[in-house]
This record gives C-alpha cells, structure tokens and sequence, in this order.
C-alpha cells in the first residue's frame, strides 16, 4: 500500500484498512458489535490524532496498535461483563446444514479465549487476520522472535487444551463463533486480494 502522505490520501488508505480493522476487532472481542464499536473507536482515533502519524511508516500497523490499546483499555475498565441468558441464546441458534460444524468452531472460539492474552492476541494476527509477523511485531511493541514464540506457545497450549479436552462452556450461541471464524476468513481473503 501507498503511505499516506496528505490528509486526503490518509483518509482514502485509512478507508481501506476498515475490514482489516474489523476483523481484528471481532477477533479480539468475539463480538460482532463491540468489535465494530471498537473499530469506531479506532477510527476516531486515527483520524483525530492523524499529526502523530508519520508518513513513510506503516499504517496498517499504527492503526492495528490504536485498536489493541484501546481493546485493552476497555478491557481493564469494564471488567464486569453481563452474562448471556441461555435462554436468548437458544433462541438465537440458527439452522445449519452441519450442526456439529458450528459446535466444533464454538470450541475453537472457547479454546482461543483459554490462551493468555498475548498468545490469543498473536495467533490471531498471524493466523487469522493474516499479517505478517514483522507488522504483528511493530502492532504489539515486541521483537519479531517473541511474537514467534507466541504463536508457536498459543499452538501448543490449543494442542494440549484439545487433547486435555478441558475446554468449558461459557453459554455463548455457537452461531456467534460461526460468524466469527467466517469474518475473519473474510479478512484473510480480503488481504491477500490487496
């Protein structure tokens, strides 16, 4: 991609990094909404703070870095959640020519939320949203060799979770994970268009 390089061209690039954005927001979250408030967020803040980005550097990074910031802020602030009713939630279940696909995506949704933040968070740049591990380094403010190891620490412990089978139910709709996991093929398919 070019680098932006005037306001016009910024906002132009800035456009086009919307499904990267939220894909990576959805990933994060697991939720469609909040993963789409979190890139409203985001592009707020880019566009806001648009003097800070220097020109020549990568924006996709620079807006990949703002969102997982802000994730994390919201994170820390609303440690509280509100449960699921499981009741709305078998309500919500759509039909499905292979119910057990959408349960084994659910369990891979669940096995991802298992793994510690920074493992989750690399595993799913690289191998969902599809960036490379140089750009998940410059996202996440560590070395390339440590976001190497994450991705490899996050296959193992998801390998151990299966074969342990320890994976626990949290009363989410398994169509939620199904939708999930095809947002972010989509945001692969999409990146490897551009």
């Amino acid at each position: 991609m070019s680098q932006p390089d005037s306001p016009s061209a910024f906002e132009a690039e800035l456009v086009t990094l919307i499904p990267h954005l939220r894909a990576f927001g959805r990933s994060l979250t697991g939720d469609r909404h909040q993963g789409d408030d979190l890139v409203q967020d985001t592009l707020s803040s880019a566009l806001t703070n648009q003097d800070s980005f220097q020109p020549g550097t990568n924006l996709k990074a620079w807006t990949f870095m703002i969102l997982r910031n802000r994730f994390y802020s919201n994170k820390r602030r609303d440690w509280r959640s509100t449960e699921l009713d499981p009741e709305m939630a078998e309500r919500t279940l759509i039909a499905n020519d292979d119910p057990s696909g959408a349960l084994q995506l659910d369990e891979l949704r669940r096995a991802l939320a298992m793994l510690p933040d920074d493992q989750r968070e690399a595993l799913i740049l690289i191998g969902a949203a599809g960036v490379s591990y140089e750009d998940a380094a410059a996202i996440t403010g560590v070395a390339i060799g440590t976001v190497k190891s994450r991705v490899s620490r996050a296959r193992d412990r998801l390998a151990l979770i299966y074969a342990e089978g320890r994976i626990p139910a949290d009363g989410a709709a398994p169509s939620a994970a199904m939708a999930s996991i095809f947002l972010q093929a989509d945001g692969i398919r999409l990146r490897r268009c551009a």
